[in-house]
Order: structure tokens, then C-alpha cells, then sequence
């Protein structure tokens, strides 16, 4: 780049700044350049058209007196002057331009045309306005006037024959006023407005901050998701999880290049079945279990997301939390072998048990020895049952026999065989089925669902109440409900009432018996049938279990 082009683009830059961002000195100089300027091309003029203007001493005062006054406008501190101290300078204008317009009057008439200039400075400063506004009328006129009262040519006519430019000065100097004024007023909103941003751009990053420290604090991974799939926000444990889920020869994975696997460990999750997939498609999920890596890193990691909305309710993301409960999941597993090993362990002495009362009884013993004998059986069996549940229930699936069965007899069945206990209970246990509906199920595995919910209805209405029992044909489905008015369970309650070994916090406070596995093994053989088992329940108010099975 050559020297002039470089110089002309200094400049450009120089003057690309806001004024106010300038030094004073420069803003002052700058304020007066354009004078400087028209009087240095009103010099070419006149050397040129007039040069016997040139040898006028009045013109020349005029032109030194605005060389003096540019160099002013640099040498003197304006910083360390009082700060209106500037508006020195359009006044010294006016005196230069009353001589400069007697020295060139032979030759530039409309020099006085140039007061323009300091009005326009002094109006446009902001400070003193009513006095600048006179000064805007005041000094244009003692320009015109003041020659006259010094030659004694003054009268009616010279005098309103210059009226004409002190009223535009100072139309134009009202004008400057209130532009100024409103640019101003403009300015303080701005920076008032300014003020406001920058206080809510310090406050965002102040949040993004204790954000991020709290999303890098958090044992869970937390990925935010755009409307389009992008990544918004990925926490230090996610992207742990993510590495983590990396192939090796992978560097930068697609979502379906993940290694993110199903139940078995094995099996890739399908692409349209992947928890962030899911996210993106705007699914909101609670729960949802895969499994990330391979070999001995694998890890097990639940899945819940959440929608985002805009404000017009359109589809704007998703959150995803991603919590690792390989360790609860190793823990349950190492449960259910300890369960299932020790009922193994219990079932061979129940057996030899039971083998040998039998055989006792079998000999007919004496009355004193009937009633211990029967006892230590239904001791047994029961014990032998409880056994044979905790093993069926051990995976959560049962093995059905589906064949053509009356389920409305057995409904009536359960009910028949529950009522001396409801009787006792004071409880009122009611059959509503029709006459007959046949379905294809395993009887024996259906039976013993309604005998554990309509033992619970009695068990769990401990102060009398109704317990009605209802079956009916839906949709290609067999639907019975048992409901009744007992104690009733929370929603947290409710939440877990069909894991192994849970019973509600009511029934805890209370003395009635039971292990929690009622109902597990009663959803696990509705599952086996391809079927569902649903709760609605109100604290107080009663329960309600529905199951559905297809015909």
C-alpha cells in the first residue's frame, strides 16, 4: 500500500469513531475544521478572481486571526480548563469573519455567510442554550451593523436591508437547538438502555456461570439439544458419558455410531430409539435404561428428557439427564442371586417337610397330634409358596399356559372363596360379571392375580367398605377392575407399588402382614398374558387395580 492510500485510510478510521469518544482537543479541532477549511478554499477564490483582495490588510488579519485560532484549538489544554472554556473559540470566530467580510468586500460579499459556522457550534454544544440562541441573532448582526455605526452610514434602510441574516442564523440556530436536544435526550436513553444491557449481559454471564458450576458439580450428565439436534450445552460428566460411548477408531461420532446398547448388553439400540434421537423428535421420557461402552467399562445409564417451548408454544429442544446406575443395577442383580439361592437352599428342607407330615398324617394320629401335624403343613406349603414366588418372579416373567378358559367363573371363584374372610373383615365384596366371557389364558396364573388383589382389597379396608369386583369386554380385551374403599395410597406410593418387597408407608405403620410380592408376581404373569395392570388410588379414599389381557 503506497503512502497516500494509507494516509487516506488513517483517516477514514479516524473519523469512522463516534465524536464523543474523541479526546477534547480533538473535538474541538474538529469543530472547527470545517471553518478552517471553507476559509482556506475562500482564499483559492479570492487569489484567484480577486488577488488585489490579497494586499487588503483587513483580509489578511482575517486570515492569519483563523490560522491562529486552528492552532488554538490544539495547543491550548481544554482538559484543564473550566470545561465550557472552549466556547471561546466560535466567538473569536465571529470577530475573524466581521474582519474578513470588511477586508473582501470588493470581492466575496457573502463572506458573513460563514457566521453559520460558530452558531452551528455553539447552539449544537448543549450549554448555555438561551444565550447561544441570542448570540446566534447578536453577533451575525454586529457584523452587518457594527461597520455602519463605525462609517456613520446608518439608517432605516441600510439597517433593515441586514436584518435578513441574523433571523436565518438564528432559524438555523433554533433548528441546531432542538436537534441537538433531541439527540441528546436520544443519547441519554440509549445509555441508559446501555446501562441496562450491560447490567443483564454481566447478570447472564454471572448465571452461565454458577450454571456451568453447578452442571460441572453434578454427578449426572445434562445435554440441551436445539429444535434441529445440535448440541446447546453438554456438561463435564456428559461428555465423560460420551467419550465413553466413543468407538475407538472414531474420532468424532455421528449419534448413530455411538456404542449405546439395549437390555442384553449386545444389542445396538436402533437409531430411532436412542434417548437423544427421541429428545430431538420432541418425546418426553422418564427412565429409560441403556447401556454405554464396551467390554469391562460398560456402564448402565437412565435416561429422562424434557421438551423446551418458545414462547408462541412451538418445539424450541430438549434437555436430557443421563444418570449412571450401574451400581444399583449390579446391586439389584446380585439381590435377585441371593434371593434365588437361598430359596433353592429352602426349598429341599420345606420339601422333606411336607414329605414326612404327610406321611405322619397318613398314619392316623391321635387328636393331640392332628392339630400340631396340620400346622407344621400349612406352615409349610405356605412357606414352600413363597418360595416357589420369590423363584418365578427372579427375572420379573412368568411361563403362561394360555387355553380357552371362562374368566367370569373365575371372578366369581376368587369372590366366593374370599367372602368368609370379608365377612369377618366387615367388608361388603360384590361380583359384577356376565354370565359367561371366555378368553385364552393361563386359569391358574389368572386366578391367582385375582385372588392376591381381592385379598388385598379385603386386607387393606381394615375398617369395613365395599370391594367390588367388575369384569367386561374391551376392545379385544378382557378388562377387570377391583376396587375398593380402603386406606389408599400416595402418588409416590403408587409409583412403586409393584417392585419386589415394597409396601406403602400407611400399611408399614400398621400390623397387617405381608412380604410385597403380591403384587410383582400379579404383574408378571398380566406381562406374560401381553397384558397391563394400571392403579388409581387417592390417600384415604380407596384403590382401584385394573388388568387388561387379550382375548
Amino acid at each position: 500500500m503506497n503512502e497516500p492510500v494509507a494516509w487516506a485510510t488513517g483517516r477514514l478510521r479516524f473519523f469512522r469513531r463516534p465524536f464523543h469518544e474523541y479526546r477534547l482537543t480533538d473535538r474541538v479541532a474538529l469543530s472547527q475544521m470545517p471553518l478552517f477549511i471553507t476559509t482556506l478554499l475562500a482564499v483559492v477564490l479570492v487569489s484567484t478572481f480577486f488577488p488585489g483582495s490579497m494586499d487588503n490588510p483587513l483580509f489578511v488579519v482575517f486570515l492569519f486571526s483563523q490560522l491562529a485560532i486552528m492552532v488554538l484549538c490544539y495547543v491550548v489544554p481544554w482538559d484543564r480548563l473550566p470545561h465550557t472554556a472552549f466556547l471561546v473559540i466560535p466567538l473569536l470566530d465571529f470577530i475573524s469573519i466581521a474582519v474578513g467580510r470588511e477586508g473582501s468586500q470588493e470581492s466575496l460579499t457573502g463572506i458573513s455567510l460563514l457566521a453559520v459556522f460558530p452558531v452551528i457550534w455553539l447552539c449544537a454544544s448543549g450549554y448555555y442554550l438561551r444565550v447561544s440562541l441570542w448570540l446566534s441573532f447578536i453577533m451575525p448582526l454586529a457584523i452587518i451593523w457594527t461597520p455602519l455605526f463605525m462609517r456613520g452610514d446608518v439608517s432605516g434602510p441600510n439597517l433593515a436591508r441586514s436584518l435578513l441574516l441574523p433571523v436565518m442564523m438564528l432559524g438555523i440556530g433554533v433548528s441546531v437547538t432542538m436537534l441537538t436536544l433531541s439527540l441528546r435526550r436520544q443519547q441519554r436513553i440509549l445509555e441508559e438502555k446501555d446501562k441496562q444491557l450491560q447490567a443483564g449481559l454481566l447478570s447472564t454471564k454471572r448465571q452461565e456461570a454458577l450454571l456451568n458450576s453447578v452442571l460441572d458439580t453434578v454427578h449426572l450428565g445434562v445435554l440441551a439439544v436445539d429444535a434441529d439436534g445440535n448440541d446447546i450445552l453438554m456438561n463435564r460428566k456428559q461428555r465423560a458419558n460420551h467419550e465413553l460411548a466413543r468407538p475407538k477408531d472414531i474420532d468424532d461420532p455421528n449419534e448413530s455410531q455411538l456404542l449405546v446398547f439395549a437390555a442384553d448388553r449386545t444389542t445396538l439400540v436402533p437409531m430411532a430409539e436412542r434417548p437423544v434421537r427421541r429428545a430431538i423428535l420432541g418425546e418426553t421420557f422418564t427412565d429409560y435404561m441403556v447401556w454405554l461402552g464396551e467390554g469391562k467399562k460398560q456402564r448402565a445409564i437412565t435416561t429422562s428428557a424434557r421438551a423446551m417451548k418458545d414462547p408462541d408454544g412451538t418445539f424450541a429442544g430438549s434437555v436430557i439427564v443421563f444418570s449412571d446406575v450401574t451400581d444399583l443395577v449390579d446391586a439389584l442383580a446380585a439381590k435377585d442371586d441371593f434371593v434365588a439361592s437361598v430359596s433353592h437352599e429352602f426349598r429341599t428342607p420345606l420339601t422333606s417337610i411336607l414329605g414326612y407330615v404327610e406321611l405322619l398324617l397318613e398314619d392316623d394320629p391321635g387328636h393331640d397330634q392332628l392339630e400340631p401335624l396340620n400346622i407344621i403343613k400349612r406352615n409349610s406349603e405356605r412357606l414352600l409358596t413363597l418360595v416357589s414366588d420369590l423363584l418365578a418372579t427372579r427375572n420379573g416373567q412368568l411361563i403362561v399356559t394360555p387355553h380357552a378358559v371362562d374368566i367370569a367363573e373365575l371372578v366369581r371363584a376368587s369372590v366366593s372363596a374370599a367372602m368368609p374372610r370379608a365377612d369377618a373383615s366387615r367388608v361388603a365384596l360384590i361380583a359384577e360379571t356376565p354370565a359367561k366371557l371366555e378368553a385364552h389364558v393361563d386359569g391358574p396364573r389368572i386366578s391367582q392375580v385375582l385372588d392376591n388383589l381381592v385379598s388385598n382389597a379385603i386386607k387393606y379396608s381394615p375398617d369395613g367398605g365395599h370391594v367390588v369386583v367388575s369384569l367386561e369386554h374391551d376392545d379385544g380385551h378382557v378388562a377387570c377392575r377391583v376396587s375398593d374403599t380402603g386406606m389408599g395410597m400416595s402418588a409416590d406410593d403408587q409409583a412403586h407399588v409393584f417392585a419386589k418387597f415394597f409396601r406403602t408407608s400407611n400399611v408399614r405403620r400398621t400390623a397387617i402382614p405381608g412380604v410385597g410380592l403380591g403384587l410383582p408376581i400379579s404383574k408378571a404373569i398380566v406381562e406374560a398374558h401381553g397384558g397391563t395392570i394400571q392403579v388409581e388410588s387417592k390417600l384415604g379414599q380407596g384403590t382401584t387395580f385394573t388388568f387388561r389381557v387379550p382375548v
